[in-house]
């Protein structure tokens, strides 16, 4: 496994949690509208 791979695995993951966490907050900023 080169750096690069490790690199894009990294990235992805990172990636990953930020759309969770957005996902997330989305959520919860809707919930408390209704």
């Amino acid at each position: 496994m080169s750096l690069k791979d490790l690199f894009l695995c990294l990235i992805s993951s990172i990636l990953l949690v930020i759309c969770v966490l957005v996902g997330v907050a989305f959520l919860t900023l809707l919930e408390r509208k209704v």
